[in-house]
């Protein structure tokens, strides 16, 4: 997970904490206002930690009797407390902090030291955020994967069907999704003309680690390359644009989808092949998917982007009917 994600949900940890005691700041003045007395049995009660440490630092080798009565005047004024709330009709939760989660009390973290389900949960959250398709993954996903609809009939020269070279890609599909925090060096390039599925097994893999807390962000190449214009060409570079760059690069799954329908020149080849590139270095994993076959990828794009993905991705070629067109009828 992106460590700037992390801080910047811890930010919103110590925004929510800072809400939470300036509302309770809020009620306690307002009580105060109509039990004046409650504001000195809380100054008294807050001292007390003070009043046990003196005790025991004045008298170390006998010190027992002394906290007793700390203590035992400490409950006697949370009694008087609740009677004179309960006196006022006022609940004792009133004047007590309101956490949005109480097991972690809004640090993220519970007592263990481990992550709270809040925290993982706000984590899964933010990659669905960051992913640019969370609209689309309810309805594309490995549950709702049919491999039905493809055909059991032979497709042109190919030597499988479609259905047994889908049940093939699917199974590579699901093994980069169990292995992917290996450290080996699996990147995916789907290409094949389209309607053959390959957007959806993309949504599939995409929503598989969104859901094991990734981030994972799903562009086309076109929009890819104008986040590279707008970072190289805009003086004025905003955090939002900055952000969108860098997460090409941070992210843990980068899905560039419909490489070869943007305008290819020089500019593009060189930044396309810096991104394939650093990731790659940085063992960072990539999906390419596109509708050219590797007589067009090689004839649109320079030789270095060319050896990179057919050297360092595994190639799953998508073949059939149009699925578009078959369900349609």
């Amino acid at each position: 997970m992106n460590n700037r994600f992390i801080r910047q949900i811890l930010l919103e940890y110590e925004k929510r904490r800072d809400r939470a005691e300036k509302e309770l700041e809020y009620r306690q003045d307002e009580v105060y206002k109509i039990i004046p007395r409650l504001k000195k049995i809380d100054d008294e009660i807050a001292k007390v930690g003070i009043k046990l440490s003196r005790a025991i630092l004045q008298n170390p080798s006998n010190y027992e009797v002394e906290v007793a009565k700390i203590r035992e005047h400490t409950e006697k004024l949370k009694q008087e407390k609740a009677v004179l709330l309960t006196e006022n009709n006022i609940p004792l939760s009133f004047l007590e902090i309101n956490y949005t989660c109480n097991l972690c009390k809004d640090t993220g973290f519970v007592s263990s030291g481990m992550k709270c389900k809040c925290f993982k949960q706000r984590l899964i959250d933010r990659a669905y955020d960051m992913s640019n398709i969370s609209h689309s993954l309810e309805n594309e996903n490995f549950q709702t994967f049919n491999i039905e609809i493809f055909s059991d009939d032979k497709f042109e020269d190919e030597e499988l069907t479609p259905k047994e070279n889908m049940v093939n890609i699917s199974s590579v599909a699901e093994s980069f999704v169990i292995n992917f925090d290996k450290n080996n060096g699996e990147n995916l390039l789907f290409y094949g003309t389209t309607g053959l599925g390959k957007t959806f097994l993309c949504n599939c893999i995409a929503k598989a680690l969104l859901d094991k807390g990734k981030i994972v962000v799903y562009q086309t190449a076109f929009k890819i390359l104008e986040i590279l214009e707008e970072y190289k060409f805009n003086r004025d570079k905003s955090p939002e644009i900055r952000e969108s760059y860098n997460l090409l690069f941070d992210c843990d799954l980068l899905i560039m989808d419909d490489l070869g329908t943007e305008l290819t020149n020089t500019f593009t080849n060189v930044e396309l092949f810096n991104i394939i590139n650093t990731r790659l270095i940085a063992n960072k994993k990539t999906i390419v998917s596109t509708n050219n076959s590797p007589l067009e990828i090689a004839e649109k794009y320079s030789d270095r982007i060319y050896s990179r993905i057919f050297g360092e991705f595994t190639i799953l070629k998508f073949y059939g009917p149009d699925l578009r067109w078959e369900t349609k009828k």
